[in-house]
């Protein structure tokens, strides 16, 4: 990690050189010992960078997830007011790091076998962006938008296609690769930049199954071939080994200096806008959970966890009576971005066993190991575990109890957060405005601010001002029933009723 810096200035100095020059320049100025192509790993490392930078330091969701609250200078986004302006960074690099990956691939395509570990990791990487990408935004362009050089325009002035075509393309193509890794792991070396399992490749496909895991649940609602692809990986281990205990965990470290802190830390530097969320809050301290110190501060007026309301439109009377994030997750300049927790892996076999299928554990066991693996992953005494698990954490048998554990288990992954929200209704205190007990209303649920008819959080990302100005009418014809830039039609495999 201590090349971070290094590695991606290289990377950008070669790949400024690869562009900036003019025919007549290059004759002239060619020195035959300086590379002529970015090395592959430096491609990798910086593919890598920009996906923690882009989807792991994300407050603003954490917002949409439950998980915190502004507190002051109250901006678009606590009254939940996004523009088709506010996410095109993490647009593009969905889109410039799936180009980035795919030259990888043709530099490689002559020599595969000999390449065959860099190769897998760009393409499960592309396809990990492309799932980001319809994931947040809803249709995308996709069959038509990496033409390659005979129509250079081609990501900026393309169709969009469906979610319901992209999701088993994304499943279709990951799991080629783990079949391909199945066989055997390649002998090629990642190099330096594998800034996320440190040339450790087993990692890689274990996060490979890790994700196949992810999106079937995610769209096992609607697609009823996610049964038998949940259960192929649980029940065949060996074959396609998932991530299953908290030191395979898919952490993308920072350096934590320079331009490279982690995004919570890098924030905490110079800001102090976010504080933790009343629902999240008072849903720990009413489950007397022990990862509540962990989480979040006591408030430094008088030492109590409080949070504040998400989506207020004033800010709080003292904000120093309102919990801020812990110190492990915010004040931490060589933090971690969490890409994957073993405990996901659980908190979905656990729903697949509720669900009927079969896989390796009973609900209940899965649903232990999961709080289990939660519990380590914030450094909690086996002892306050086995207490939490006996007490409000008790297994009772209802997804209700396990949507909520899972939702604080994913603190941080505030993007999954959300996706579970959207999929579940999960946490119900977002949308119900119920209390604890579900029953004596106490929160006044999520609001906006957006002409004042919303009582949901974003549905989706806002399309980036770019498909605005060069991609309009394909644009129009996907966000049709898109209401508001991020209402109105609800993703394909989010079912919930009531809300708008």
């Amino acid at each position: 990690m201590k090349k971070i810096y290094k590695i991606l200035a290289v990377s950008s100095l070669l790949f400024a050189s690869s562009v900036g020059c003019t025919s007549s320049f290059d004759e002239i100025n060619t020195d035959p010992d300086a590379f002529t192509s970015v090395p592959y790993t430096n491609v990798l490392a910086d593919v890598l960078r920009r996906t923690g930078e882009q989807f792991g330091g994300d407050l603003d969701i954490a917002q949409w997830a439950g998980y915190v609250s502004s507190i002051q200078y109250l901006n678009d986004y606590s009254g939940y007011i996004p523009t088709n302006n506010t996410y095109g960074n993490r647009w593009s690099h969905c889109y410039w790091g799936h180009t980035q990956l795919q030259d990888i691939l043709d530099k490689t395509e002559n020599a595969a076998e000999l390449n065959k570990n860099i190769r897998n990791v760009s393409v499960l990487m592309q396809n990990y962006l492309m799932f980001m990408a319809v994931n947040c935004f809803g249709d995308v362009p996709y069959s038509e938008a990496f033409k390659g050089a005979e129509d250079k325009g081609s990501v900026f002035k393309s169709s969009y296609d469906k979610q319901a075509d992209i999701y088993p393309i994304l499943l279709a193509n990951l799991k080629s690769v783990a079949d391909s890794w199945a066989e055997g792991l390649g002998n090629d070396n990642l190099g330096e930049g594998d800034f996320l399992f440190n040339e450790d490749v087993k990692q890689w496909q274990r996060f490979c199954n890790s994700i196949r895991l992810r999106i079937a649940m995610r769209i096992s609602g609607v697609y009823p071939e996610s049964k038998a692809i949940i259960e192929e990986i649980f029940n065949n281990p060996d074959k396609y080994p998932y991530i299953a205990e908290t030191k395979e965990n898919a952490y993308f470290w920072w350096q934590g200096s320079g331009d490279y802190f982690e995004r919570y830390y890098n924030n905490f530097r110079t800001r102090d806008d976010d504080g933790m969320a009343d629902i999240f809050i008072d849903h720990l301290k009413m489950m007397e959970d022990p990862r509540i110190a962990v989480i979040a501060k006591p408030a430094e007026s008088d030492g109590e966890y409080r949070g504040f309301e998400n989506g207020s439109k004033t800010d709080p009377e003292n904000r120093k009576a309102i919990s801020r994030i812990g110190v492990k997750y915010r004040e931490d300049p060589a933090g971690f971005s969490p890409f994957y927790r073993a405990c996901e892996s659980y908190f979905i076999m656990a729903e697949a066993a509720l669900n009927g299928w079969n896989v390796p554990m009973t609900a209940a066991e899965a649903y232990e190991k999961a709080v289990r693996l939660s519990m380590a992953d914030n450094e909690i005494e086996d002892a306050d575990t086995e207490a939490y698990l006996a007490g409000k954490g008790k297994w009772d048998g209802t997804y209700a109890r396990l949507y909520f554990e899972q939702w604080v288990a994913l603190f941080k992954q505030n993007i999954e957060a959300w996706s579970l929200y959207r999929r579940t209704g999960y946490p119900t205190y977002i949308h119900t405005a119920k209390a604890a007990d579900g029953v004596s209303p106490k929160y006044p649920g999520a609001r906006s601010g957006f002409n004042g008819i919303h009582n949901d959080v974003p549905f989706r990302f806002p399309y980036p001002n770019n498909q605005y100005l060069y991609n309009l009418d394909y644009l129009k014809a996907a966000s049709a029933n898109v209401v508001d830039y991020v209402w109105g039609e609800q993703l394909w495999w989010d079912k919930r009723t009531g809300v708008n």
